[in-house]
């Protein structure tokens, strides 16, 4: 049957939180089109967490648990997901917009001979059909895309669609499939983990990133601080990170990462349009900069000018009196 296919991601034997997203907007936009969503988990030993998604309204739920698959990198998630897009016969396909979900978008449009529409931000459903809007030329401007050729590959930018909460009873369909022999030819063997525990730069709902206006990097400890203090995380331009003064995991802009989170605070960051394309679908942008003329003020809905070494240790106070 026809339908929407929404991708799920699985990190540590637990849903990524833009999985959550993707489902969601799976399901809005089937009832919109008078279709049915239905979830996929691809995975080792994920079954048992398959259920999770019925918080989100989701129906359908298709698992692929394979113990082949831990550790898999993309070549067998897109056999896979091949495989089940013509069991099902499905319209389209969601990904989440995350490093993983760009990729096996990408990888399992051309197996099919499609066009993936990345990165998107807005969906129109109307007489039946899907349109996606998404941000092209670093930001600069709004593209509508309407895929005209089926089944068509989307990926969906996290932090924008929001993941309602509504239980219903799904029903999970395990089924089995093949890989080829090339399948498994390039497989993850470890994986490095932060020092630090933190949420991803594209799922946090609040990031305080610093700017070469930091001066140095002893001074980030005062970013450090407010993100923590609100809430969020730390993020950097690429200036700071090509200085060598942050991790490249931390780095906002075309170069790093995308993100939308409902709040975003640049301190001593000019707004190099490389950056602002990484950004500025924030919800609320607070920019802090002692150069009235800096481009980040035009994307702002609100603009501190003042030295970020006077403005950040006020701001830290007043956060603190919050908690």
């Amino acid at each position: 049957m026809s339908g929407i296919l929404a991708i799920t991601e699985v990190k540590e034997s637990s849903f990524r939180k833009a999985s959550f997203e993707v489902v969601s907007e799976a399901v809005r936009c089937a009832q919109k089109l008078g279709t049915e969503a239905t979830a996929v988990v691809i995975g080792s030993n994920v079954e048992s967490i398959a259920n999770d998604l019925g918080k989100y309204g989701v129906k359908n739920i298709v698992v692929v648990d394979d113990s082949k698959l831990e550790n898999a990198y993309t070549q067998p998630l897109a056999e896979a997901i091949e495989q089940i897009i013509k069991a099902k016969g499905s319209d389209y396909i969601f990904f989440p917009a995350t490093l993983q979900g760009k990729a096996l978008s990408a990888i399992t449009a051309a197996r099919f001979q499609r066009a993936a529409v990345s990165d998107c931000t807005e969906t129109l459903c109307d007489n039946g059909e899907l349109s996606l809007k998404r941000p092209v030329y670093a930001g600069k401007a709004i593209e509508t895309v309407k895929p005209v050729q089926k089944p068509a590959f989307v990926s969906l930018r996290p932090n924008v669609f929001p993941a309602e909460e509504t239980t219903v009873e799904a029903q999970v369909e395990k089924m089995d499939v093949t890989f080829s022999e090339k399948a498994f030819q390039i497989k993850i063997v470890n994986v490095e983990k932060a020092e630090e525990q933190k949420l991803d730069l594209t799922e946090a709902s609040v990031i305080v990133s610093g700017g070469r206006g930091m001066k140095g990097p002893e001074h980030f400890h005062l970013i450090e601080e407010l993100a923590s203090t609100l809430g969020g995380v730390n993020g950097a331009s690429r200036a700071v990170v090509d200085a060598g003064w942050r991790p490249h995991k931390e780095q906002v802009g075309q170069t790093g990462k995308t993100v939308s989170p409902q709040l975003y605070v640049a301190c001593g960051i000019s707004g190099a349009i490389q950056h602002l394309a990484g950004m500025r679908t924030s919800k609320v942008i607070v920019a802090i900069n002692k150069d009235k003329e800096a481009p980040i003020f035009q994307v702002a809905d609100y603009g501190i000018v003042g030295d970020v070494f006077e403005v950040l240790p006020v701001m830290i106070e007043e956060g603190k009196k919050l908690n």
